[in-house]
């Protein structure tokens, strides 16, 4: 499937929404999860796309970018890289903040055209990026912020270790989390704290009480 056929696919299964912590910006989200989980197996079951978690406001990420815009001291005038991207929501956040640059990255590629779509319903420069960057040094890279990145442990792990690598060159990495079973008990440090409203759809409770994290280079 072509690029313009991804963002007429996701044009066709969202709507554009804004969720009620983040009230400054404009998604391309899914209303009813179940339809577009079909849409997706029935349009793309022979392609090997993996399921459309670029249409979800997922929590971790959705307290990252409140923070970044109620702190955007945090980014100012950076280079700002938003990892597994999503939706792009993180990246908007951090270049609506005045970052200098961001780039959001995600291995998806229809979360790529999502972020562009994102990007342009708030009318602002983010670079979507497909590449898997875990192990790669970041050279130029001042804050990494990632939401919601310890749900399986094999992630969490090897996202971890290299983060602390990224982090032990000086670059402030931040973790929006959840409560996630696979966030790291030690080596970080409490930034911030959000109550996230939920779907019962996507989570087990209706508010998900969410921590951003500063990752430190030692566990």
């Amino acid at each position: 499937m072509n690029n313009f056929s991804q963002i007429d696919f996701i044009r066709s299964n969202t709507v554009v929404t804004r969720t009620p912590l983040l009230p400054e910006i404009a998604l391309h989200l899914a209303t009813e999860i179940t339809p577009l989980w079909e849409a997706t197996e029935d349009s793309l079951k022979e392609s090997n796309v993996p399921p459309p978690y670029w249409a979800f406001a997922w929590p971790g990420g959705q307290a990252v970018a409140r923070l970044v815009l109620d702190r955007p001291e945090l980014v100012a005038g950076k280079s700002v890289l938003d990892f597994a991207a999503g939706t792009g929501l993180v990246g908007i956040a951090a270049k609506m903040a005045g970052a200098a640059r961001v780039q959001s990255c995600d291995i998806d590629r229809f979360a790529l055209s999502a972020i562009a779509l994102n990007a342009e319903s708030n009318g602002v420069d983010v670079k979507a990026v497909s590449a898997d960057l875990v192990d790669r040094p970041l050279p130029g890279i001042d804050v990494v912020l990632a939401g919601d990145v310890c749900y399986e442990k094999p992630m969490a792990d090897r996202v971890t270790a290299w983060l602390r690598a990224i982090a032990a060159t000086g670059t402030l990495v931040l973790l929006g989390d959840p409560g996630r079973a696979y966030v790291p008990l030690s080596g970080i440090e409490r930034v911030a704290q959000y109550s996230v409203p939920t779907s019962l759809e996507l989570e087990d409770r209706e508010m998900r009480e969410t921590v951003i994290w500063r990752l430190l280079p030692e566990a």
